[in-house]
């Protein structure tokens, strides 16, 4: 008769997965990268436009440095180690970009968040700025 431990632990390895230190790292990497289209996505419904939220860069680099390090490191996959070995540039240059923003500009009239001095609209609220 199978039991519900056989079930989870099949074999001795849970949910049939063989689990060590990368591993938890790759799933590490997928959690970061799932977890951030969830909040880019509650963060548009809230404001009924397309919005990302600094959060979603900082899951991004998170991810895609765990996913390379699973690559390079476990895998030892050309194919994974190249689908990974770049995608921290873009995160890292709109980290820099949203920094530079909140530390010069203006803020916005209706939600206090702070805009580039050229934006016409907040991109936090998306109210018309002013000036």
């Amino acid at each position: 008769m199978t039991t519900l431990h056989d079930l989870v632990f099949p074999g001795g390895k849970f949910l049939g997965i063989e689990w060590h230190v990368w591993k938890v790292v790759g799933w590490a990497g997928n959690l970061a990268f799932f977890l951030r289209f969830l909040i880019q996505w509650r963060a548009t419904e809230k404001h009924k436009r397309v919005v990302i939220p600094v959060v979603f860069w900082w899951l991004s680099l998170a991810g895609s440095v765990l996913l390379f390090s699973y690559a390079l490191f476990y895998q030892r996959d050309s194919v994974f180690i190249f689908a990974y070995a770049f995608t921290w540039i873009p995160y890292i240059r709109n980290l820099v970009i949203h920094k530079r923003q909140r530390q010069g500009g203006q803020s916005c009239g209706k939600c206090h968040s702070p805009t580039p001095d050229h934006a016409r609209y907040c991109p936090a609220c998306g109210a018309r700025m002013e000036g």
